[in-house]
């Protein structure tokens, strides 16, 4: 039977299955190129398939959300990634690879979208907060699945035993965690299907561009962190190679601890004081990385930069859902804002590496410190506290 206690633990463990399955798909890319041959070139189509089919997708979750309801999405979706994830791993061409990536990328893309929007309705129906948790469930997640796919690589388990043996594993799991997931109509109380499919201009508002710009702001670093922190830890202070890997290690444990205690925190503080501190934080922890003559004083200050962007992504998630459960419905507000925050995150490695040849990196991480204070200062007047407990939906 399927309440709103048994959805929030589901739509929990969705989050964490979906950041083990992309993690398993990342950390095995150096076999991806050595089985298929995949010159740069390639390797970089195969990445663009999968973040330009995810973005395709989100365009239509939020009304295909409408329609049926994001418990029904989620359900479809994660019953598709293990097998799809199956099928990259036995992909015997490139061509056959990228066609599979666009169906992949599809579903992450739908259901990037709908777990978020559903875990708004979890989050109505318990009258609590539930993101930061869910949020910290996808970087456990993530978390192992790096770990488990670095020792099947260092193993010599093959990609398409290790995939298989994935999908194996998480297909049952996500039969279960569809059973208690929310009925269709837990997030459709405020929006009709025909209100929701009567213009693509739907969930779109000043608002939610601000919102977006933010979160694509708060992606922009972390993307930052992840693709050059070993790099300035290792080029710029003199680390050795082992040791540069310990800024992103530090950003993703201080992250997850902070999204792990993050419901609660936002339980006492409103959603605007929870961004601005942990934007502030965040850039202070930037400057110190910046102005640190040495590596362990520059770890130290990548772990601030996760301890400040550890809320500030699910809180604004949780806003622009219970935002649009008022309006245009919550799964086409977070289709529009994850439209804007994933595009970020897709272009901010390119831009990043763009302005790095033109200033370097020091100056380059020195940028964004401003940029995130601006986001600390637009928090202020821009989010409102997340709406009161919404009646409890009826459950079967």
């Amino acid at each position: 039977m399927a309440t709103p206690s048994r959805a929030r633990w589901a739509i929990t463990a969705v989050f964490g299955g979906n950041g083990l399955l992309i993690a398993s798909l990342v950390v095995r890319t150096p076999q991806l190129k050595l089985d298929l041959d995949l010159s740069p070139a390639q390797l970089g189509l195969v990445s663009a398939v999968f973040g330009v089919s995810a973005v395709l997708a989100m365009q239509v979750a939020g009304a295909l959300a409408a329609r049926v309801g994001s418990g029904w999405v989620v359900r479809a979706a994660i019953l598709v990634l293990p097998v799809g994830i199956a099928g990259i791993g036995a992909a015997p061409t490139l061509a056959v690879l990228l066609a599979l990536l666009l169906g992949f990328g599809a579903a992450h893309g739908l259901l990037d979208v709908s777990m978020n929007a559903h875990a708004v309705a979890v989050e109505r129906a318990l009258g609590r907060p539930i993101m930061n948790g869910c949020h910290a469930a996808w970087s456990i997640g993530a978390v192992v699945g790096s770990l488990a796919g670095s020792a099947a690589a260092q193993g010599g388990m093959s990609r398409q035993l290790h995939y298989a043996v994935l999908a194996v594993a998480l297909l049952p799991a996500a039969l279960a965690c569809g059973r208690l997931l929310l009925p269709g109509h837990a997030d459709r109380r405020a929006a009709s299907p025909a209100r929701a499919r009567a213009s693509w201009r739907a969930g779109w508002s000043r608002r939610i561009v601000a919102f977006g710009a933010m979160g694509a702001t708060v992606l922009t670093v972390e993307a930052a962190v992840a693709n050059w922190s070993g790099v300035y830890l290792h080029e710029n202070l003199g680390a050795s190679l082992g040791a540069a890997t310990l800024g992103y290690v530090a950003f993703t444990a201080c992250q997850t601890a902070g999204r792990l205690v993050g419901d609660r925190i936002q339980a006492r503080a409103s959603a605007s004081r929870l961004v601005a501190a942990g934007t502030l934080v965040g850039s202070a922890g930037l400057a110190v990385v910046v102005l640190s003559p040495w590596p362990a004083l520059a770890v130290a200050g990548f772990a601030v930069v996760g301890i400040g962007l550890a809320t500030p992504l699910p809180v604004l998630f949780g806003v622009v859902g219970h935002l649009g459960a008022s309006g245009a419905g919550a799964a086409t507000t977070v289709a529009r804002f994850s439209t804007m925050t994933y595009t970020g995150i897709l272009i901010a490695p390119a831009i990043i590496g763009w302005v790095t040849e033109l200033i370097g990196l020091t100056w380059t991480l020195a940028t964004l410190i401003p940029l995130l204070a601006l986001v600390a200062r637009a928090a202020a007047p821009t989010i409102s506290p997340t709406p009161a407990r919404a009646p409890e939906p009826a459950v079967a």
